[in-house]
């Protein structure tokens, strides 16, 4: 992708959705923190419908400890690797309370040092609940930079780099968002639809399917 293709780029899919939103549901930052904690190899759909059965019972790492990890496995059972997410969970909220005073912090070193949380998380954490431009790269966001020649790269983190460098200030808010649901739902893996696509004329892979037959 040309430099000077990436601002309209942004701008159709700003346009496109001028408000995007996480799919992940959440009331607090803390509650943010465990959705994403636990959504690392699973679906949004599938984290809401495990949280949907957790936050009503406990919803702050004081409830958490409480509740114990093996009635916290029993209600995110539904998720990939939920006994390891249930030990992670429960360590990452004994810390926030030993350290943090039962607040997630704001900041990247002391998130990236709580049990299950990855560099990834943290963007997603820093990037919702605090406001800062960060990019969370994703298994969607890793194709769609690839993909369209926004931001190659052969890791995560060499993306996320790389789109800090590439994408222009006034859409690096909300960047990281329009690029998982553009993947999520547009460009997607195995089946991108360029046809419906709003951006495919700046991607450097158009047309990945063929175009249906005249009439």
């Amino acid at each position: 992708m040309r430099d000077q293709d990436v601002d309209p780029f942004f701008a159709a899919l700003r346009a496109a959705n001028p408000e995007p939103r996480a799919e992940l549901e959440y009331s607090s930052v803390f509650e943010l923190l465990v959705a994403v904690l636990l959504s690392a190899q699973a679906t949004d759909a599938g984290v809401n419908k495990a949280t949907r059965r957790l936050f009503p019972v406990a919803n702050t790492p004081a409830g958490l400890i409480a509740l114990g990890e093996a009635a916290i496995a029993e209600h995110i059972r539904t998720i990939g690797l939920y006994r390891t997410k249930a030990k992670n969970l429960l360590a990452t909220c004994r810390l926030l309370l030993e350290q943090h005073g039962g607040e997630v912090p704001r900041h990247r070193e002391a998130l990236e040092a709580l049990p299950g949380v990855g560099r990834k998380t943290a963007n997603v954490v820093l990037n919702v609940a605090f406001g800062e431009p960060t990019m969370a790269v994703d298994t969607h966001i890793f194709r769609v930079a690839n993909r369209t020649g926004l931001a190659p790269g052969r890791t995560p983190l060499a993306v996320e780099l790389r789109l800090l460098d590439r994408v222009p200030q006034a859409y690096r808010q909300d960047a990281h968002h329009w690029l998982i649901l553009h993947g999520r739902y547009v460009c997607q893996a195995r089946r991108p639809r360029c046809l419906d696509c709003a951006v495919s004329r700046w991607c450097d892979s158009f047309p990945l399917v063929e175009a249906p037959p005249t009439p």
